[in-house]
């Protein structure tokens, strides 16, 4: 049998047998079952599979290279920004100074992770040309949560409190609307014009003075930058309202555009995507804000500040009233900051620079080996990512995008993110970032173009994919509203499944 094998292989209760496992750790002292009072003893032994340390080993092995990561395969997923992520960055996360400092450490025993995140601050400000960054969101999500927090605390500071309502392009993440609801604001969703672009009549018409605030991403989830960009911002703040940015898409633009500079009030950062945190496992992730001088004053606390001797510190409660108060405990993931820390200082502002250049130039290069073979629903230069669609092959043959996902598998390809934005019909979303070979582009390329031919020539080949992985297609929304978590003996027992 191979490792992985052509089927899933048996649970550690199928393989295990009675009187197999143990044996190598020495048994407890004489009399120390006594010692435990009898209230805390089980009444009958655990119900674990027993095997040796081999089999247990091999069996987790074995589960681990089932699994697709970014070190051993092309993860094209749109929105992700899935790059590969440079041991540095896990080495210096690693260092005993970070990893093994409590976190309620007093300032001046951890005045070398102070000056990391004060300075990881300094630097995110420099990119975003924001006046302020906070580190403290956990995520992207939580990051919009903040800065529209803040924009609804700059409102209510002036008596505006007829200003309810949250304008959101209809390509946005969905993120972006469910926050806004969350902060207790109404969402207006804004649709795109034939260019990808947000609609400008539609955008002036929503505006008014309900309006809190707009939430635009930029380069938006089409991959486009936004043209109109200028016109938008004058519009919103001559309405009286405030412009967020999800930066989520900052990859495409380091260097090149400055949200800040721009207009933009505030704007959070994905620094687990851009400044590289490996993904997978649902975290960890950072979100950390970048707020213009209108919402200064409300940035969560505590900040670091760095005093007038060169040391550095926490705020204080209750030093900054103003403040929206914590998001999230203590100073945020710290572990993610400390690789975006190492991944910045690695690169420099050229550097970063350069990546934006090559994420863009790689994104152009596929999107112009796939044209003619799918439909390119927007003819213009695309950022970091683009959207195809096999729209056109879905009516000649009935293949549709997810077939042509699962066959991506069977070419040794993760599938890109897909029916994403939901503006774009049979839409595949394709970012490959710029740590990718032009080889690997062209290797993607040369599968999705044999996949189209192969939906017109052996279409149930397509349909049915994929064929050799040990799970083919899954019924997956059973699998989320009727979860099977608990292995089944022969005899009908349950026992909680450690898998």
């Amino acid at each position: 049998m191979s490792v992985v094998g052509e089927r899933l292989q048996p649970t550690l209760f199928e393989r295990g047998r009675a009187g197999r496992g143990g044996g190598k750790i020495p048994h407890a002292p004489q009399g120390a079952l006594e010692r435990i009072p009898a209230g805390q003893r089980r009444r009958q032994a655990p119900a674990l599979p027993e095997l040796n340390e081999p089999e247990v080993v091999r069996h987790y092995v074995n589960l681990s290279q089932l699994n697709y990561s970014i070190d051993n395969g092309f993860y094209p997923l749109g929105s992700c920004t899935m790059k590969f992520n440079p041991k540095l960055n896990e080495w210096a996360a690693r260092l005993p100074g970070f990893a093994q400092l409590h976190p309620l450490a007093p300032d001046e025993a951890a005045q070398g992770t102070l000056q990391l995140l004060w300075e990881l601050e300094e630097a995110l400000a420099e990119i975003s040309g924001m006046v302020a960054v906070t580190l403290q969101p956990a995520a992207g999500a939580q990051g919009e949560l903040t800065g529209i927090l803040m924009i609804r605390a700059y409102h209510r500071s002036r008596g505006a409190l007829e200003r309810d309502e949250v304008l959101v392009p209809d390509s946005s993440h969905g993120t972006n609307p469910a926050t806004a609801s969350m902060a207790g604001f109404r969402t207006i969703t804004v649709p795109s014009a034939a260019d990808g672009g947000v609609d400008l009549a539609a955008f002036r018409a929503a505006l008014g003075p309900r309006t809190a605030g707009v939430m635009i991403t930029n380069p938006s989830t089409l991959g486009l930058f936004e043209a109109r960009i200028g016109e938008l911002l004058d519009d919103v703040h001559a309405a009286g309202a405030l412009a967020y940015m999800d930066g989520a898409n900052l990859n495409a633009i380091m260097g090149r555009f400055k949200p800040g500079a721009a207009g933009f009030d505030v704007m959070h950062f994905n620094v687990h995507k851009t400044f590289s945190t490996p993904h997978g496992g649902g975290g960890p992730g950072a979100g950390p804000v970048g707020v213009g001088a209108t919402l200064l004053p409300f940035l969560p606390s505590p900040r670091v500040l760095r005093e007038p001797d060169g040391t550095f510190r926490l705020e204080r409660h209750g030093e900054r009233p103003t403040s929206i108060g914590r998001m999230r405990s203590f100073v945020g993931n710290t572990g993610v900051l400390v690789r975006a820390y190492a991944y910045i200082r690695a690169h420099g502002g050229s550097g970063l620079r350069e990546v934006s250049e090559d994420a863009v130039l790689a994104a152009n290069y596929l999107k112009h080996r796939l044209a003619g073979t799918y439909d390119l629903p927007y003819d213009r230069p695309c950022k970091h990512e683009f959207v195809a669609a096999a729209s056109t092959i879905k009516r000649e043959t009935g293949i549709r995008t997810l077939d042509i996902a699962k066959r991506l598998i069977d070419h040794g390809f993760h599938p890109p993110t897909i029916y994403f934005p939901l503006i774009v019909d049979e839409g595949m979303l394709i970012e490959p970032t710029e740590t990718e070979s032009v080889e690997t582009l062209d290797a993607f390329a040369d599968a999705l173009i044999a996949i189209a031919r192969e939906a017109h020539e052996t279409p149930a080949l397509v349909h049915h994919a994929p064929h050799p992985p040990p799970v083919r297609r899954l019924d997956e929304a059973a699998a989320a509203r009727q979860p099977n978590l608990r292995w089944r003996s022969a005899a009908g027992t349950e026992t909680p499944c450690p898998d």
